[in-house]
């Protein structure tokens, strides 16, 4: 972390697509054995699963503490695994088979961009080589990244972003001491995170044996992504152009043109089946042959901000992990402060000791390192309606981003809360 720059406040002004840690240090839970790195995920949730977050989440089956007035779940979930939980307690309103361990797909790149998002000013050029391009699994999801071409590094996360472009990912790897190193990386950030379900074998989540990972640690993970300005800025981007490849015109003259590319991600551009849902602001979705579809999803409405993980519906039917994820999400709204939570998303192993009292002072900003990292503008996200209260996401088509005076309180919490910022739709 920076060095830190604001004081605390004892009162919330903003809320953001932010995430802070958990109120209270957490219960001592056990964690089921470490993923083999052989296993192929189970066809039914085992009897034993990791009790990481509490006792409830490691049993099978839906959990929720319903009392009075809460709303009942919706019954049209069919998703193998999901999760709801309040991003900035850190408190889960109900959960399904919360740490089945499955094949993440796609959503696997939150980790790699918490991973590597830090190492690497987004001004820094790289000039792809053939090998950095070797190895990409077949059907891939790419951006369009060409050999022997010079993209940016701002320009590479738009592509893992955006398109899941397995492409880009290969290339930041390279960049990052190769496949193998940045393997050991993410594996190793997924310890720190407890994320413990967690087992990484390729780096752009496509299917690989003994690869998987949790709804409960996707979630963790997003939670631990979003601290960053980068990378709440990227998941929440509608569309950037792109670099395309250098050809000659008409009159001979080496050009290189762009093309736009569009986030893949349902709940933020809509579908032909689908409406934008109302204070989305990320994350990422994920779809292969063994994982079916998996996404996590962050919303804010009226101050409260809700991540929920949902992996691999049952029922065929078109963006139907999106359509599971706004009917959760939905529920969630409605049941925040109307059920006992059945467990919490833990903090990292290393947040108790970077922890400061509440009436420090606070770090600003968790970004990436170097010049420019941090600063990229999102596209787009989906506005919140009148009644929808502050709202993380209110711009479409060029939000400004707006730095907030007055900052962010902390009580009891264990990771620091970064710079508030807010999107406002341009006049």
């Amino acid at each position: 972390m920076p060095a830190p720059k604001k004081s605390v406040s004892r009162s919330l002004l903003v809320a953001s697509a932010v995430v802070v840690s958990t109120a209270l240090a957490a219960p001592a839970v056990s964690a089921a054995p470490k993923p083999s790195p052989t296993a192929s995920p189970s066809a039914t949730p085992p009897a034993t699963m990791s009790s990481v977050g509490g006792a409830r989440l490691g049993k099978a089956g839906t959990q929720v503490s319903l009392a009075g007035d809460a709303p009942v779940l919706p019954k049209d979930v069919s998703a193998r695994s999901w999760i709801v939980a309040d991003a900035e307690s850190g408190e889960v309103l109900a959960a399904h088979n919360a740490h089945w361990r499955l094949a993440p797909a796609s959503t696997l790149k939150m980790l790699f961009a918490d991973t590597l998002l830090p190492k690497f000013p987004k001004t820094r050029k790289h000039r792809v080589a053939p090998a950095d391009l070797a190895g990409i699994g077949v059907g891939s999801s790419m951006v369009g990244i060409k050999e022997d071409e010079t993209y940016t590094v701002h320009d590479l996360w738009l592509g893992v972003f955006l398109r899941s472009g397995n492409d880009a990912v290969r290339v930041l790897s390279a960049m990052n001491n190769g496949i193998p190193n940045t393997v050991r990386e993410m594996n190793e950030h997924a310890e720190e995170l407890q994320a413990l379900d967690t087992h990484v074998v390729s780096p752009d989540g496509y299917d690989a044996k003994g690869q998987v990972s949790s709804a409960y640690d996707l979630t963790l993970i997003a939670r631990s992504g979003l601290q960053k300005k980068d990378f709440r800025e990227y998941c929440s981007t509608l569309s950037a152009k792109f670099p395309g490849e250098t050809k000659k015109n008409k009159k001979g003259k080496k050009v290189r043109e762009t093309f736009e590319i569009q986030n893949t991600n349902r709940l933020l551009t809509g579908d032909y089946d689908i409406t934008q849902y109302t204070g989305i602001a990320g994350v990422k979705n994920g779809n292969t042959t063994n994982a079916g579809a998996t996404f996590t999803g962050v919303a804010e409405r009226d101050g409260r901000v809700l991540l929920v993980t949902v992996m691999h519906p049952e029922k065929d039917e078109h963006n139907r992990v999106y359509k599971e994820t706004a009917s959760l999400l939905d529920w969630g709204f409605k049941a925040a402060g109307k059920v006992q939570p059945v467990g919490e998303l833990v903090p990292p192993r290393g947040a108790a000791q970077a922890s400061p009292q509440p009436g420090t002072s606070l770090s600003g900003e968790a970004g990436g390192a170097g010049e420019g990292a941090a600063g990229t503008k999102p596209v787009a996200s989906a506005p919140q309606d009148a009644n929808s209260g502050i709202g993380i996401a209110l711009a479409i088509a060029g939000g400004l981003l707006v730095l907030l005076a007055g900052a962010a309180f902390l009580v009891n919490r264990r990771w620091p809360l970064p710079e508030l910022v807010r999107r406002r739709t341009r006049p």
